[in-house]
C-alpha cells in the first residue's frame, strides 16, 4: 500500500492523513472547478523526499498533484480521487542570493514577496509580481508562468527563470538550465517546464535572474466613463511608443468592494480607473509621465493627474491587488484570464459588456491593461444555480471573443481545469498532439497531475 510505503521510507511528520488537515489542500481558488479527496498529503522538506514519493507513486500508478500556496485560479492544483497531493509549503529556503551574478536560488515554497524583500536588502529586484505576490509561491508562479503588474515592461516569470531542479515522472532527479547569463546547450527544457502546471515534472529548486533596484515610479491616474474609453487610452499609450512600468485597469465595482472591506477611504467618481506608472529616470521619465496623461486625455478621460501623494498612489495600487478577494466577499467569482493584442483591447472590453448583458451576469473588471491581459470577474449569487450556469456560459463566450480577436485563453493563470476546452479551440490538433507526445515522454506512467491542461 502506498501510504504504508511512504511512511516506511520518509520521516514520520511528512505525511498528512487527517481529513481535517487534508481539507485545506483539496483545491485552489478557481470557482466551480471540480476536486476530490486524495489518499494523503505529502509535505516534503528535500528534493530527495520528492524523488522517493514519485518513485513509489510510479510503482503503484498513483496520481500526483503538486501544490504551492493554492492561490491559483484555474484548478491546476485541485486534488483528484485517491491521488497524492505533494504540497511544497515546507520547502521555503532562500538558498542563495548572488549580487555579482544577479541571481537567486530558492526552494519552490518561497513566497514571492519574501524573495523580493530579501533581494531589496541587497539593492536587487525580482520583477515578477502577480497580484497574489503576498501569498503565492515562486514554485507556483513558475508552474503557471505568472505575470503581474509590472510585466508590461519587465516580462513574466519565465523571463527570469535560469534553471531548476526537477523530479521527472520517471522518478529521476535532474538539473535543467544554467547559472550563466547566456547558454544554448541543448533544448530549452527549463522553458518547457515553465508554465507546465506540474504535468511534466515536480520542481524542487529554482534559479532566477535578478535586476538592479529600479528608480522610484511616477503614478498617473485617469478616470473614464466607459470601459471602451479606457481601452482606447491603453491603445493610445502604446501608440505613443511608451512602455509604462504598469498600466492597470480597475472598475468602480472593484474599488467600492475593496473600500467596503478594508475602509481604505477610496473615493472615485468614475466607472473605470486606469493607473499608469513610469520608472524611467530623470527628465525622460517626466516626459513619459506627461505623455501617458496626454494619452488618457486624448482617449476621453473625464479627469487625469500625476499623483504627488505617494501614499495615495500606493493605496490605489494596493486596491488593485485586493480587488479579487474583495469581490469574492460578494459571491462566488469566476475569474477570466484572456489576453488580446493591444489594438484589440477596446473591442474586447466592449465584447465583455455585451456578454454581461446577453447572459444577464454581473461582470466586474480588472486588467493588466498595458499588455492586453484582462481579468473579467463573473459574479453569481450563492446557491443560485441558474446564475451559475449563466456565468459559466459567459465565461465560454468571453474565451470565444478573445480567440476571434487574435488573443489567447490564458495570459498568466494557466489552463488547469477551467481552460482545457478553450485550449482545444486555440491550438491546432497537430499542436495538441505535440503536447501529448511531450507529456508521454516526460511522464511515462501518466501520474503527474493527470487530467489537467491537455485532454
Amino acid at each position: 500500500m502506498l501510504v504504508a510505503d511512504l511512511r516506511a521510507n520518509l520521516p514520520a511528520d511528512r505525511l498528512v492523513v487527517d481529513p481535517a488537515v487534508i481539507e485545506r489542500y483539496l483545491h485552489d481558488e478557481a470557482e466551480w472547478a471540480p476536486f476530490e479527496s486524495p489518499l494523503a498529503v505529502l509535505r516534503p522538506r528535500t528534493a530527495e523526499e520528492v524523488q522517493v514519493a514519485v518513485q513509489l507513486c510510479a510503482r503503484y500508478g498513483t496520481p500526483i498533484v503538486p501544490r504551492g500556496a493554492g492561490t491559483g485560479l484555474s484548478g491546476g492544483a485541485n486534488s483528484s480521487r485517491d491521488c497524492l497531493v505533494v504540497a511544497f509549503d515546507a520547502m521555503t529556503a532562500i538558498k542563495e542570493i548572488d549580487p555579482l551574478e544577479r541571481l537567486a536560488v530558492v526552494e519552490p515554497g518561497v513566497v514571492n514577496d519574501d524573495l523580493r524583500r530579501a533581494c531589496a536588502d541587497l539593492g536587487l529586484w525580482y520583477p515578477p509580481d502577480p497580484a497574489s505576490s503576498p501569498w503565492s509561491t515562486i514554485g507556483g508562479n513558475v508552474a503557471t508562468n505568472a505575470g503581474g503588474v509590472c510585466c508590461v515592461k519587465y516580462g513574466v516569470t519565465g523571463d527570469y527563470v535560469l534553471g531548476m531542479q526537477v523530479v521527472t515522472g520517471g522518478g529521476e532527479l535532474v538539473r535543467l538550465g544554467r547559472r550563466t547569463r547566456k547558454g544554448v546547450a541543448g533544448y530549452d527544457l527549463t522553458g518547457l517546464m515553465v508554465g507546465s502546471e506540474g504535468t511534466l515534472g515536480l520542481i524542487t529548486e529554482i534559479t532566477v535572474r535578478l535586476r538592479p533596484r529600479r528608480e522610484p515610479e511616477r503614478t498617473i491616474a485617469g478616470y473614464f466613463d466607459t470601459l471602451v474609453d479606457a481601452g482606447r487610452a491603453v491603445a493610445a499609450v502604446a501608440s505613443r511608443g511608451i512602455t509604462p512600468s504598469a498600466l492597470e485597469l480597475v472598475d468602480r465595482q472593484c474599488l467600492l468592494a475593496v473600500d467596503a472591506w478594508k475602509n481604505m477611504g477610496l473615493s472615485v467618481d468614475a466607472n473605470v480607473v486606469l493607473l499608469g506608472r513610469v520608472d524611467t529616470a530623470g527628465s525622460v521619465g517626466d516626459d513619459e509621465a506627461r505623455a501617458v496623461r496626454a494619452a488618457f486625455d486624448e482617449a476621453g478621460a473625464t479627469w487625469s493627474a500625476q499623483s504627488t501623494d505617494q501614499a495615495e498612489s500606493d493605496a490605489l495600487f494596493a486596491a488593485r491587488r485586493l480587488a479579487y478577494p474583495a469581490m469574492e466577499r460578494l459571491g462566488p467569482v469566476l475569474t477570466e484570464d484572456i489576453c488580446v493584442p493591444i489594438r484589440a483591447v477596446p473591442d474586447m472590453l466592449a465584447r465583455i459588456e455585451q456578454v454581461a448583458a446577453l447572459r444577464d451576469t454581473t461582470i466586474a473588471n480588472i486588467a493588466h491593461a498595458g499588455d492586453g491581459n484582462l481579468h473579467p470577474l463573473l459574479i453569481a449569487p450563492r446557491e443560485d444555480d441558474a446564475a451559475r450556469a449563466r456565468a459559466q456560459a459567459a465565461f465560454s463566450d468571453i474565451i470565444d471573443a478573445a480567440l476571434e480577436l487574435g488573443g489567447t485563453v490564458t495570459g498568466e493563470h494557466g489552463v488547469g481545469l477551467l481552460k482545457m476546452a478553450g485550449l482545444a479551440k486555440e491550438l491546432q490538433p497537430a499542436v495538441l498532439d505535440m503536447h501529448q507526445s511531450i507529456k508521454r515522454g516526460l511522464d511515462p506512467y501518466g501520474i503527474l497531475n493527470p487530467g489537467k491542461v491537455v485532454y
